[in-house]
């Protein structure tokens, strides 16, 4: 069974979209811990992101540095935190999040509630970085 990320990339779920190429998908995690709280995944479905062949991580890696080389610019702040936790949805994702202080990843905070608009612009503001 399709996970909801592969739908995602197949587009019978909508996503807010800030980047893509032919082998992998960055959008706004609709429950983010900061603005610009991105995820990034490969187009393949594999579950464990240790699973992915050596050549599709090592880009997956890069990719992501693009990806948070914009959020940086949309949304100043100290770093782009990085995690993989890869239990919410079995598909293998990094999460890329603004911080200023390292409770910013703590995933025990409480989420941000945004509108669909306020995804839309803030998924707008990254991807014309």
């Amino acid at each position: 069974m399709a996970t909801l990320f592969t739908k995602i990339v197949k587009g019978e779920i909508p996503c807010y979209k800030v980047a893509e190429s032919d082998d992998f998908l960055a959008f706004l995690d609709i429950q983010p811990l900061t603005k610009g709280h991105v995820l990034v995944i490969p187009k393949v479905e594999v579950d464990y992101i240790f699973d992915l062949e050596d050549d599709i991580l090592a880009r997956m890696i890069v990719f992501s540095k693009y990806v948070s080389n914009k959020i940086k610019s949309a949304y100043p702040c100290k770093k782009i935190g990085v995690t993989v936790i890869g239990l919410e949805v079995p598909h293998a994702h990094i999460h890329l999040v603004p911080i200023n202080t390292i409770s910013d990843m703590n995933f025990s905070n409480s989420k941000l509630n945004l509108t669909s608009s306020e995804l839309q612009e803030i998924a707008a503001i990254i991807s014309s970085k």
